[in-house]
């Protein structure tokens, strides 16, 4: 089985490089910002942050692929580097130090695609996540300054702690009653939003976490990382990994009461 390390190290150096540049213009006053065709913001540091990772993929790993949230797939092959240059872009135009680079690997494999390395940077919070297939997850300063990530052992509702992003994507899809008796069977209910929950989930300060709608980018560094640390990553159909369109991940004790709420419709 192929350890995966020399590509953690190369994601590290990738998310050095989308760190530096994505604080060097955040909360600045002349940050330019335009509205994509869906209706969501993007910044020049998004763009720019995305372009700095796929040069440095393209001249350490030229014959790999790259799929990436605003220059779309470039390449074709069994591996692809997924990345999203800021999750989080409506915090970050606002100043809300809530946001990150997610970079993963995934491999062609049974199933297709699955992520084999995630890092989750998040610079403003002065935090890091990280996982490789076959060696858990890890958050801390650096790969040498780490701490091993474990999810809790909570196994009622009754004593979970609950993150989610909004409302409005549950009620659009028909699943908010569902949605809302989860909420009220929980201990405690929070909206982090974006990659932030899944990184809870992942070092066991949240015990549940789902969302409703979401793209590859979005979710294939917080399921790697989600799994390697104990947990249960699958969309809302129950299917593992990240290409159902949404997310539900959990300490695993508590996946199957999780899905069961929010596949509820009215």
């Amino acid at each position: 089985m192929p350890d995966y390390l020399d590509d953690l190290r190369l994601a590290h150096v990738l998310a050095d490089a989308a760190d530096a540049a994505t604080m060097d213009r955040f909360r600045a006053l002349d940050l330019k910002v335009e509205t994509k065709p869906d209706m969501t913001p993007v910044s020049e540091a998004d763009r720019a942050a995305e372009e700095l990772v796929r040069g440095q993929l393209q001249r350490a790993r030229p014959r790999d692929a790259i799929l990436g949230e605003e220059y779309g797939v470039e390449g074709t092959g069994p591996r692809r580097w997924v990345i999203d240059p800021i999750d989080g872009t409506k915090n970050y135009v606002r100043g809300v130090p809530v946001w990150a680079t997610l970079i993963a690997l995934m491999e062609a494999g049974e199933g297709g695609y699955q992520p084999v390395v995630g890092v989750v940077s998040a610079p403003a919070l002065g935090r890091r996540w990280w996982a490789a297939k076959g060696h858990g997850a890890f958050t801390g300063r650096s790969l040498q300054k780490a701490t091993r990530l474990h999810v809790s052992q909570v196994s009622r509702l009754a004593d979970a702690s609950f993150a989610y992003s909004s409302l409005s994507g549950w009620e659009e899809q028909g699943r908010l009653d569902g949605f809302l008796d989860l909420t009220r069977e929980v201990w405690r209910t929070r909206a982090y939003g974006d990659f932030w929950p899944y990184m809870m989930v992942a070092e066991g300060s949240v015990d549940l976490c789902a969302e409703p709608e979401l793209s590859l980018w979005d979710m294939a560094a917080n399921a790697i990382i989600v799994t390697e640390a104990g947990g249960t990553f699958t969309g809302l159909d129950g299917r593992p990994g990240p290409h159902s369109g949404n997310a539900a991940a959990s300490n695993g004790l508590l996946h199957d009461e999780l899905l069961g709420y929010l596949n509820q419709r009215h």
